[in-house]
């Protein structure tokens, strides 16, 4: 009867205590089983890929020796797919040779002996759509909840548009399919590298130029092995609020949204005495937008005073597409202990709510849709706060006028001691 009790009193207790503690923040979602990391290549086979200017040899071969070390070094747990453009079509209609695409290699385990007699066979042939197959290429990797990555190899820039390759790019991540573009310039015009920048821009990819065999072969065996690194359970979707007190209440975690041009949205996160808040913001350009934007990350109280801003505020930059900061609330509680008497009984001590603020500049050009807003990811962290080292106290108010009073006094006395010594001894000589 005892123990019935004191086990009802201790769950009256939680139950208490859970109710006074408010709402749990919400948390980013425990993570599953992990899929396996999935990435295809997208190989450029149209007719400019017979120029023998990579180290004496055809752009072809280069590819061809890349894809097979690529393949024979691949990680076990990577599925891999490859799709090709421009293989086939040997003719002069341009309507038929740009829906000149094909996945060699579905996505999947590979047989590295099988994959590499298909690369082996191509010979370079017709058009280049690359926006066709960039959008093929999402379509062979499915949907799913974890980054996937498609790696464009081209030396050409697309010869079909539509569709655009940067607008598909555009498409792709406003879908919000956690899919990365890379993309791989064989010896590149400018106009090719803006086009691939472009693409890779849009989906949080990366562009590089190679311009040797080693160089093409080294970046795509690192641009696979991260596709392990990345291969992360996609954010929780959370909706901010145009204002703090109706904002979402976050844990720390990965989180993703939507926010509309020129617009400010809300999220609260709770911190406790000791503890520091990191966070950090970034948003895709998945349209066209003006060449001038930022994005801003604030952290306010929830009576609107501003704490800290983000580590780009200010910079003068005008392309910022992510920003980060750092707010403890050491100095503050330091400041109230002194303001009030300590008491003889500890008190309950209640978490800060922090409110993050993220806006953005953006502008879009005539013809852009302002719906849905733009993709962005917020990532939130909380730990312990790591305080200056402490320097030497030197006092406060009237303690420290004295303090540097006595020492202008004894360093004047010095300088002038010293100077009598410097002109007796001068006229000496």
């Amino acid at each position: 009867m005892i123990n019935f009790r004191r086990s009802t009193a201790v769950l009256l207790g939680l139950l208490a205590t859970t109710a006074l503690a408010g709402p749990a923040p919400a948390r980013a979602d425990e993570e599953p089983a992990p899929e396996p990391p999935r990435v295809e290549l997208v190989l450029d086979v149209s007719g400019s890929m017979r120029a023998a200017d990579i180290d004496g040899r055809t752009r072809i071969a280069v590819a061809q020796q890349a894809f097979n070390e690529v393949v024979d070094a691949l990680p076990e747990e990577t599925q891999l797919g490859i799709r090709v453009l421009g293989a086939t079509y040997r003719g002069k209609d341009k309507k038929v040779g740009c829906q000149d695409t094909q996945q060699i290699v579905p996505v999947g385990p590979v047989d590295r002996t099988a994959a590499k007699a298909a690369v082996a066979t191509l010979r370079p042939t017709g058009f280049t759509p690359v926006g066709l197959a960039l959008r093929s290429a999402a379509q062979d990797l499915g949907a799913g909840s974890t980054t996937r990555r498609i790696v464009l190899i081209t030396d050409g820039e697309d010869t079909c548009a539509p569709p655009d390759p940067c607008e598909v790019a555009r498409e792709l991540a406003a879908k919000g399919t956690s899919l990365v573009v890379d993309t791989l310039g064989l010896a590149p015009d400018e106009k090719v590298r803006r086009q691939l920048l472009c693409i890779a821009g849009a989906t949080g990819g990366t562009y590089t130029a190679a311009q040797s065999a080693e160089e093409l072969t080294d970046r795509i065996k690192q641009l696979v092995e991260r596709a392990g690194d990345t291969h992360t359970r996609a954010p929780t979707v959370v909706g901010g609020t145009s204002a703090c007190d109706s904002a979402p209440l976050l844990a720390p975690g990965v989180y993703a949204d939507r926010e509309t041009f020129s617009e400010h949205r809300y999220y609260r996160v709770p911190i406790r005495p000791g503890q520091e808040l990191r966070a950090s913001v970034s948003m895709a350009l998945d349209r066209a937008v003006n060449r001038d934007y930022g994005v801003l990350l604030r952290a306010t109280a929830a009576d609107g005073r501003e704490l800290v801003r983000g580590a780009d505020a200010g910079s003068g930059r005008a392309d910022v597409l992510s920003a980060g900061l750092r707010w403890s609330a050491t100095a503050d509680d330091e400041e109230e202990e002194e303001a009030e008497p300590a008491e003889s009984a500890a008190p309950v001590v209640e978490p800060t709510t922090v409110c993050l603020v993220v806006s953005n500049s953006f502008a879009p050009r005539p013809g852009t849709a302002a719906t849905p807003g733009m993709p962005l990811e917020l990532t939130i962290d909380v730990v312990a706060a790591a305080p200056a080292p402490d320097g030497p106290d030197l006092g406060r108010g009237w303690v420290l006028l004295a303090l540097l009073t006595v020492v202008g006094l004894i360093t004047g006395l010095l300088a002038g001691l010293l100077t009598r010594w410097w002109v007796a001894t001068w006229r000496e000589n």
